[in-house]
């Protein structure tokens, strides 16, 4: 097939970053994947030099792994789902870059989230990792809520778990709190036998470093730990308030996206669950959709 741009062979590259990787998947017009790169993160919020090169990275890796040259990149339309864009001054600081691509289309990486998850509809996520927020669109109502990161927000993720997994194991420790299976778990995870030990391996640690105590907590409610289980407890009727929220501007389709969307779910409330749907595309689908939609309209 020759390289004349006929609207036909029009390739988009969906790109999904975020503060842990940075995925890209290209597409024909039809949505057949013809190859997909990761790179590392690509949060706008903790860097734009690391966020550019992310990007620029996945779409090579994804262009080899397309058999595709590396020049392609011209070709791609280019749809960016990032974190942190729905702050106007990151939006226009990336907007402005000298992209490598046909032509880029941005928009937050909840939008994207979104978009697949309903496979181009319009609809509600929540998204629970190592961070939690959720997200709707319906018409020209947009709704961001929660996100604000750890330590301030991200209540039900994984970070506030294992946040909370250590500050009650201390205060088990010196004394004051209930007593909570969480401390010789968390002793076990760092192979340590003090509450020193503990602040040792948390004290100045990233969220995704509480995110991994995330499954302790999961295990010690299982095991009917009455600390832990006022901690899930106490998370997932956030989550569950969260989705709500989100239901009050009566969004068609609802999905659970992330790493906690699994463990959480048997906590939520009956009428939460009710309303939860699967995820039908990945974000890089959605951001290769957006593309698609904003460059028919351009």
């Amino acid at each position: 097939m020759g390289m004349s741009q006929t609207k036909e062979e029009s390739l988009y590259i969906g790109i999904d970053g975020g503060g842990s990787k940075c995925r890209a998947t290209i597409y024909t017009s039809d949505y057949r994947i013809l190859g997909t790169g990761v790179a590392g993160r690509a949060n706008p919020l903790h860097g734009l030099a690391q966020t550019f090169q992310s990007i620029e990275e996945s779409t090579q890796l994804a262009l080899a792994d397309a058999g595709l040259a590396p020049s392609d990149s011209k070709r791609l339309i280019a749809g960016l789902g990032l974190a942190g864009v729905n702050v106007p001054r990151l939006y226009q600081d990336i907007a402005n870059w000298q992209h490598p691509f046909a032509s880029m289309y941005l928009t937050t990486d909840l939008h994207t989230a979104c978009i697949g998850a309903h496979q181009g509809e319009e609809g509600a996520v929540i998204i629970t990792g190592t961070g939690s927020c959720g997200y709707a669109r319906v018409a020209e109502q947009e709704l961001f809520l929660g996100g604000h990161g750890f330590a301030l927000g991200d209540k039900g993720s994984g970070a506030w778990l294992g946040l909370k997994a250590g500050e009650c194991a201390l205060l088990d420790l010196d004394g004051f709190g209930e007593k909570t299976q969480l401390s010789q778990r968390l002793f076990d995870y760092f192979g340590v036998n003090n509450a020193l030990g503990i602040v040792e391996n948390l004290a100045g640690q990233s969220s995704s470093t509480y995110a991994k105590l995330a499954r302790v907590v999961f295990e010690s409610a299982l095991d009917k730990d009455r600390v832990a289980l006022d901690i899930v407890t106490e998370g997932a009727g956030y989550i569950s308030e969260l989705a709500r929220k989100l239901f009050a501007i009566n969004p068609p389709r609802f999905s659970m996206i992330g790493g906690l969307a699994e463990p959480l779910s048997p906590w939520l409330d009956e009428d939460v669950l009710a309303k939860t749907s699967p995820i039908l595309q990945p974000p890089e689908w959605g951001a290769a959709f957006f593309a698609k939609q904003q460059h028919a309209k351009a």
